[in-house]
């Protein structure tokens, strides 16, 4: 469960380059929710997910994850309660380690360190179950270097690694836009199978409309630093492509998302 109220953030205030990202924004998922997020360009989206992880602090207002205020806990600290899968492909794995090991670093993310085999049987079966339902051929891979893996198979990698934990809140920061369409096409089967799987609460940016509208139960249209359109799961189900193409053009002066797929 996420509860955002009143945030605000502001990069470089008092300065010719002062620019608000985030304007009094609020927003609330409960527990299995799947929240699509587009905008224009600059319109806070990777701000927002930024400010729920940690990574930026906010100016002011309120972060609640489970019912904990999280403002004053480092981005390390959330881990225990937020999954992430970047844009990069690169972002979400160590790329000198082998999957076994990106996997064992998964599984014990936000929880104490102490001295103790980080490998063991056990855990090397269920992580040949867990990549068996990846369908990639990555169960006979383990001692495999993730920095050998394609593009889509390190997305599919993180994705699994995000959700081992079950996270309070699971972040998707564009999370196919840098693979081809067929590799996009794959993961995004495969967001929806983990997210629906596990029950993960979601919060997933996209600059692809048609995902946007495909995936999750509700969606939210961003524009400087607010949230301008939103969408019920029965409002969604009967909205299209040209609908929030309607929705986006009543927003004065914004410009789509240069990279935005409409179909």
């Amino acid at each position: 469960m996420l509860v955002i109220d009143s945030i605000d953030k502001t990069f470089f205030p008092g300065t010719v380059n002062e620019r608000r990202a985030l304007a009094g924004l609020s927003l609330s998922l409960n527990e299995g929710d799947f929240v699509t997020v587009i905008g224009s360009n600059g319109a806070g989206k990777s701000t927002l997910l930024n400010a729920i992880s940690g990574r930026y602090s906010v100016d002011s207002g309120s972060i609640e994850i489970d019912g904990k205020r999280v403002n004053k806990l480092k981005e390390y600290q959330r881990a225990a309660y937020v999954g992430r899968v970047f844009q990069d492909p690169m972002a979400g794995t160590a790329p000198d380690l082998t999957i076994e090991q990106n996997l064992a670093l998964a599984v014990r993310r936000g929880k104490p360190r102490g001295l103790g085999l980080a490998l063991t049987r056990a855990l090397r079966d269920r992580f040949r179950e867990e990549l068996t339902a990846l369908e990639l051929g990555l169960e006979h891979r383990l001692t495999a270097k993730v920095g050998l893996l394609s593009g889509g198979q390190r997305q599919a990698l993180s994705l699994l690694m995000a959700g081992f934990t079950h996270p309070s809140i699971l972040l998707l920061d564009e999370h196919t836009a840098a693979l081809d369409p067929q590799r996009a096409a794959l993961v995004t089967e495969l967001t929806d199978r983990i997210v629906t799987q596990g029950g993960l609460t979601t919060l997933m940016v996209t600059h692809n409309m048609e995902q946007a509208l495909r995936l999750g139960n509700r969606l939210i249209m961003m524009h400087e630093g607010r949230i301008v359109f939103e969408a019920d799961e029965a409002r969604k189900q009967q909205l299209t492509v040209a609908g929030l193409l309607e929705e986006f053009a009543k927003i004065k002066g914004a410009q789509l998302d240069d990279r935005a797929l409409l179909t």
